[in-house]
């Protein structure tokens, strides 16, 4: 089983019992507001999404990890790595993305915990180039995506939702972590 831990956070696979905490995370409009067209999701499409993340893992050797806060044992909400094939012209490329409830915003845990899952793209997968994809406007995850040190490369628009999303990549081959 992958798990990885850093100073505060376990990174790991997803749980029955995460079911639940994950939904309450989807269902607040604040966390979704940057997500696709900003909808929410309820329990069933929480389920649904879970299942896919983790039949990513299966399908790619990696995936979106459930993130466990290492002092409590709550579940913080996930990072990790995708596919973004919904996105037609970077479904060739490994993202980045993470998503936490409000309540473990402006605590470090999104940088603490997508750092990691970096040093496992390059260390455990061997992968030497990872993109990061944000909305427009969205300066949380644009800060996480700095600290990183990807660098911008474009600005597109989601074939779905319509909406300006910017894409950053690093090479791995000269990541410092």
């Amino acid at each position: 089983m992958t798990e990885i831990r850093t100073p505060r956070l376990l990174l790991r696979r997803w749980h029955d019992d995460d079911l639940v905490p994950m939904a309450e995370i989807n269902a607040d409009p604040q966390v979704m507001r940057w997500v696709d067209d900003g909808s929410v999701l309820d329990l069933d499409r929480t389920a649904e999404a879970i299942e896919r993340w983790e039949e990513e893992w299966d399908e790619e050797g990696f995936g979106l990890f459930a993130v466990e806060l290492l002092a409590s044992g709550e579940l913080a909400g996930f990072t990790g790595l995708y596919v973004p094939e919904s996105l037609p012209e970077l479904a060739s490329e490994v993202a980045i993305g993470w998503r936490l409830g409000a309540p473990f915003w402006g605590q470090g845990y999104a940088s603490e915990a997508a750092q990691a899952t970096l040093e496992f793209a390059l260390q455990d997968r061997g992968l030497d180039r990872v993109v990061g994809i944000c909305r427009v406007g969205d300066e949380a995850s644009e800060n996480v995506i700095r600290k990183l040190g990807m660098v911008p490369e474009r600005v597109t628009t989601h074939p779905v939702h319509d909406v300006p999303l910017a894409v950053h990549a690093i090479d791995l081959t000269e990541y410092q972590g």
